[in-house]
């Protein structure tokens, strides 16, 4: 079902998509890169759901959307001063950071090797149905190979009855996934350029590891960095991260 999200019916879109994440379903919700597609974080059937819907393995783990930059110590550990920095200046906004996940999580987002990539989308009816549902794991939604969809007729052209609600919030704003850094290193390193580029990332956090050649040109997924969010595992491979943010990261 589409659901509109214009004054009139955006609570009640919302509360309808609500619904569908706490029963187990996907949702593609807008956000202010692209498209995404969403799963209730700590319900691993629906995370798997996510990934099969789009065509990925466990693999390639989608990010997590969340409502308040305070949920970063909830979700993560050893956050370094520098990431929490960029989250400062660019939260709400289309910055996706790579972090040591939480321990003691109940959550089973695929082969993430220990680490969750986060992002505060700056959307209205992303937030408001963030603030219902609590964290979100997020991909861009598209068929793997496929764009990411920025309109929500994009969104059920690629993935149809697989997702149980799409709420339309008109064109994306941005069009463009978020820039991913990874922060579990020594230092922090962009691994996907995007919407937030990297002289504005310098001005806060002057040292900066560089962009890696896309990942397109050695195979990596079959498919080159930024079509959807990606990011390296402990081991140092890719792993979809988007979408992001969720492109996704969405």
């Amino acid at each position: 079902m589409v659901l509109p999200c214009d004054d009139d019916a955006r609570a009640d879109s919302i509360d309808q998509a609500a619904r569908v994440l706490a029963d187990g379903g996907l949702v593609v919700l807008p956000t202010d890169t692209v498209y995404g597609i969403a799963a209730d974080a700590f319900d691993a059937d629906a995370v798997t759901a996510l990934l099969a819907a789009k065509g990925r393995g466990r693999q390639m783990p989608p990010p997590v959307l969340v409502a308040s930059p305070a949920m970063i110590d909830v979700l993560a550990v050893d956050v370094p001063p520098a990431a929490r920095a960029l989250a400062e200046a660019f939260w709400p906004g289309a910055l996706t950071l790579i972090l040591r996940a939480q321990p003691t999580l109940t959550w089973d987002l695929g082969d993430t090797a220990g680490t969750v990539a986060l992002r505060m989308p700056d959307d209205e009816v992303a937030l408001e149905l963030l603030r219902r549902t609590g964290p979100l794991a997020v991909s861009s939604a598209n068929r793997t190979g496929a764009p990411a969809a920025t309109t929500a007729d994009g969104a059920r052209d690629q993935l149809g009855a697989r997702v149980a609600a799409y709420l339309d919030g008109g064109p994306a704003r941005g069009g463009v996934a978020s820039t991913i850094v990874d922060a579990t290193g020594p230092v922090l390193r962009v691994v996907r350029a995007g919407a937030v580029t990297g002289e504005q990332l310098g001005r806060v956090v002057p040292h900066l590891a560089p962009t890696p050649a896309p990942a397109g040109a050695s195979g990596e997924h079959g498919e080159p960095t930024g079509r959807d969010g990606e990011h390296p595992g402990r081991d140092g491979e890719h792993t979809d991260r988007v979408g992001e943010d969720g492109g996704p990261p969405a």
